[in-house]
């Protein structure tokens, strides 16, 4: 069984447009926060020279929010109103069994900056001589992993129009991933073809489309140049728990036979 790393990383050195940190507290730290704590709670004189190397347990403190590196969208990350009939999924009420199924990754890296629709996607999956099945995970390789680290990478990428979405969601996908910031357009095309048209519909489609028809995006995916063909195998990308959140973190793994 060979495994391929999909994800990108947390990394507070890389340019994000939010606020990222991550403080770690050093193993000589921790055993001088040890014999701190040891008299405080339990009026210990403890002398950290008795650890080995004088050294105790390491600790990170991260501030960041739920979309920071590869995360899974909850449904409830698209809005408070749905038309399916209940309340919108946080990210801790995800059925498990979505995260762990067939994919199929589709080459959209000759797609300019924008949205592609329903057309597109299906001749993608011809060219792959693919048919997706209901819980099928679909992951776009749209090339924008290469700009990771970089204003950029929250620039030039290629999203799904809402005729792709539907699409994918007719035929029972619940899962789509991508490896750019988003599985809409860039923010600055959007708002510019909103300008241009003043159509509500061309605002952030691919993420309202989540308030009809119940799904999931995996954002932020990275190395999809490695896998070695476009279908035959399994993702894993299970997202941490948290509760009453509208996304969590993932690895994102491919599992080959």
């Amino acid at each position: 069984m060979q495994l391929i790393d999909l994800s990108s990383p947390v990394d507070a050195s890389f340019w994000e447009p939010e606020p990222l940190s991550i403080t770690t507290m050093s193993a000589a730290d921790g055993a001088r926060h040890l014999a701190s704590e040891m008299r405080e709670h339990f009026g210990m004189d403890f002398d950290p020279a008795v650890l080995p190397g004088a050294e105790f347990l390491t600790n990170d403190t991260l501030s960041l929010t739920t979309h920071t590196g590869t995360h899974v969208d909850a449904p409830a990350h698209y809005g408070s109103i749905t038309t399916y009939g209940e309340a919108p999924k946080t990210v801790e009420q995800l059925p498990v069994d979505w995260f762990y199924r067939p994919a199929v990754v589709l080459d959209l890296t000759d797609a300019p900056v924008g949205a592609v629709g329903a057309d597109v996607l299906r001749a993608k999956l011809d060219e792959v001589g693919y048919t997706l099945s209901p819980l099928d995970i679909v992951l776009l390789n749209t090339g924008a992993a290469r700009l990771v680290g970089t204003s950029k990478y929250f620039t030039e990428f290629v999203g799904l129009d809402r005729s792709g979405v539907d699409l994918l969601l007719d035929q029972g996908v619940r899962v789509i991933g991508t490896d750019a910031f988003s599985l809409d357009a860039p923010f600055t095309h959007i708002i510019e073809q909103y300008q241009k048209t003043g159509d509500p519909g061309v605002l952030w489609p691919a993420h309202f489309a989540g308030r009809d028809r119940e799904f999931c995006q995996i954002e932020r995916l990275a190395n999809l140049d490695a896998l070695p063909r476009a279908h035959g195998f399994t993702l894993s990308c299970f997202p941490v728990k948290i509760v009453g959140a509208g996304a969590g973190w993932a690895r994102a793994v491919a599992v080959l036979d």
